[in-house]
């Protein structure tokens, strides 16, 4: 009897300590997915997302949107926009992944986003494996736009300017985050000619 209650509590001590790491690994696939999706946005990049680049939605005397091809997991939108520059045309994608009136709801969501894009791996075609890592600004309601930037590491010429932003911005009376991909030419922290008006 007294043996069947030590292996009982075995049993239980096991079950206990295993549990947490099969959870852990029950979650995965989400993450994956807005991995996996991201990754053929940034792997498109350098051909201006022409690859996923459809029919268009709208132009403008400076820009012209189209609809992605790619679409990320639990995204309301997605799209590719073309700016006019003097130069040379430049583009850039965005997801718009909330749109709420409820800043603590926005809140929650900019954070598991920021989780997930934190420290992403993509193995571009050349094999070669960048983890895109940026510092987290927590959102304040006062505050009406927040933004975190993710750059390639390890860095070099070819992906210095290729960088992944997370938005959080109080836009007509709601919050609203976005994903965006984009190059970023300038050494300063704007956007420059590919900010949204």
């Amino acid at each position: 009897m007294l043996m069947r209650s030590v292996k009982f509590l075995v049993l239980i001590t096991i079950s206990a300590v295993v549990s947490p790491a099969i959870y852990s690994q029950l979650k995965l696939p989400f993450n994956n997915a807005i991995q996996s999706d991201i990754e053929k946005v940034l792997k498109d990049y350098p051909n201006q997302f022409k690859n996923i680049r459809t029919e268009e939605l709208s132009q403008n005397p400076q820009s012209t949107d189209y609809r992605s091809a790619v679409a990320i997991t639990g995204a309301e939108q997605c799209s590719v926009t073309k700016y006019s520059a003097r130069k040379k045309e430049i583009y850039s994608w965005q997801a718009v992944m909330l749109t709420t009136d409820d800043f603590e709801m926005a809140k929650r969501k900019f954070k598991t986003l920021y989780s997930e894009l934190d420290n992403l791996s993509v193995n571009f075609s050349n094999n070669q494996v960048f983890h895109f890592k940026g510092s987290y600004d927590s959102p304040a309601e006062e505050k009406k736009f927040t933004s975190s930037i993710f750059s390639a590491e390890p860095k070099n010429e070819e992906m210095k300017n290729l960088k992944i932003e997370l938005t959080m911005e109080y836009e007509l009376l709601e919050w609203k985050i976005k994903i965006l991909v984009y190059g970023k030419e300038r050494e300063d922290d704007e956007r420059g000619e590919i900010r949204e008006g």
